[in-house]
């Protein structure tokens, strides 16, 4: 009853329906992009109706997302998303009203009562930032595994502890200074306290790999800090709870980030991570950066990873996932890498010299042949496009900023 009072309290994330008209978050997992590319391999069509299940939609951010992206392209399908609390309910059902969302609906459920709930199968679900707060995240994740339509996919988020250091220091001390037995707006305002007096050796003041504390009102700093179940999972935990559930992933996002020789440009060092297993490289890159405060899965049914898109194939179409390919032009540096943020670590991507004539082609609806084409105009042979292609392509897909379009 603690968590569920918490969220009657302060629906979490902190959001004003009128936003809406400013802006559209975005993120992962649940983009539109996204799951056509790492769940279904860029291989299922668009024209086929996509029915979403948002398991514990909150305040509506990925609900109100991958809505609004289905209902924008035209694409046939349906979010339903449900809730425990009535409060978080009430304003993502704004939040739709706003965008005027007819592809939408809200359900007042727990996740943990999906099995018995009739709701059917699921091409995809959302359940981010849902189940490590509770009390049986491996029981869920398998109900929902059930929920799962043949060849669907889940998109999950889950806390990591390297990047959340501070965190759960601070939980033990609200523990004693604020029980969970006392009201909701008792315990905000000892936090609030503590906060102003927070000493300067503390480790939260030193970790700016998230903000809720500090820009997400009082819903983000209660969520952080005063959330009477927090569990936070290593790589190595994730994909086991994954395990559990007959799951496994289809892509940790962003991929990139896992690639421990991004970290590691001393060749000895290379030579060494060059033998190690997938989950071994992915152990090591948390590890060594140290600030992942969150893991985000796509997941299938152990078995059914999606066969990786082509980018060779002559009709494949190649896509932006959000930014402007004109953006990513700018942005590449003189020394031909794309400098890219990991939160506050910035890795240089490289990219072959023919990389921005290739991105000044790239706007969803050019196929690789037609850019070939293109290309072939301007006297760069096929051959010498194939090998640039294939390297900006691995580049950029792995670091979510490339993707393929699925067939229509």
């Amino acid at each position: 009853m603690n968590l569920a009072a918490q969220y009657e309290a302060y629906p979490y994330p902190e959001r004003d329906p009128r936003d809406e008209a400013k802006r559209l978050f975005i993120g992962s997992p649940s983009h539109l992009r996204e799951i056509d590319h790492w769940v279904f391999g860029a291989a299922r069509p668009a024209s086929r109706p996509l029915d979403v299940l948002v398991a514990g939609c909150g305040t509506g951010d990925g609900a109100i997302m991958i809505a609004a992206q289905l209902q924008q392209a035209g694409r046939p399908g349906r979010v339903t998303c449900i809730d425990r609390s009535e409060r978080a309910l009430g304003v993502a059902r704004e939040r739709a009203t706003v965008r005027g969302l007819t592809n939408i609906a809200f359900l007042r459920r727990s996740l943990l009562d999906l099995p018995a709930a009739d709701l059917g199968q699921f091409d995809y679900i959302d359940c981010c930032g849902v189940l490590h707060h509770l009390p049986d995240p491996a029981g869920a994740l398998i109900g929902l595994e059930r929920s799962l339509a043949p060849g669907g996919g889940i998109g999950l988020m889950v806390y990591a502890p390297h990047g959340r250091t501070g965190v759960y220091m601070l939980q033990d001390a609200l523990a004693l200074l604020a029980p969970i037995d006392e009201a909701p707006h008792t315990r905000l305002e000892t936090a609030k306290r503590v906060m102003r007096h927070l000493p300067a050796t503390a480790w939260l003041r030193a970790n700016m790999n998230f903000g809720d504390h500090l820009e997400g009102g009082d819903a983000g700093l209660y969520d952080l800090l005063l959330n009477p179940r927090d569990v936070a999972y290593d790589v190595r935990g994730f994909m086991g709870l994954l395990d559990r559930a007959g799951l496994e992933a289809a892509c940790l996002m962003e991929p990139a980030r896992y690639d421990p020789d991004l970290l590691l440009p001393d060749p000895r060092l290379r030579a060494r991570t060059a033998s190690m297993s997938p989950i071994e490289r992915a152990s090591l890159a948390e590890s060594l950066a140290g600030n992942m405060n969150t893991h985000v899965a796509y997941a299938v049914r152990r078995g059914e990873v999606p066969a990786a898109p082509d980018p060779m194939a002559p009709d494949a179409v190649p896509v932006v996932r959000e930014m402007p390919a004109a953006e990513i032009i700018r942005q590449i540096g003189p020394d031909g890498s794309l400098p890219m943020a990991f939160g506050r670590l910035m890795v240089p991507v490289p990219l072959p010299p023919l990389a921005k004539a290739i991105l000044g082609l790239v706007d969803g609806e050019r196929s690789i042949a037609a850019i070939a084409a293109a290309l072939a105009d301007r006297g760069i042979a096929q051959a010498k496009f194939e090998v640039a292609w294939a390297d900006t392509y691995r580049a950029l897909s792995r670091v979510n900023r490339i993707l393929l379009r699925p067939p229509a």
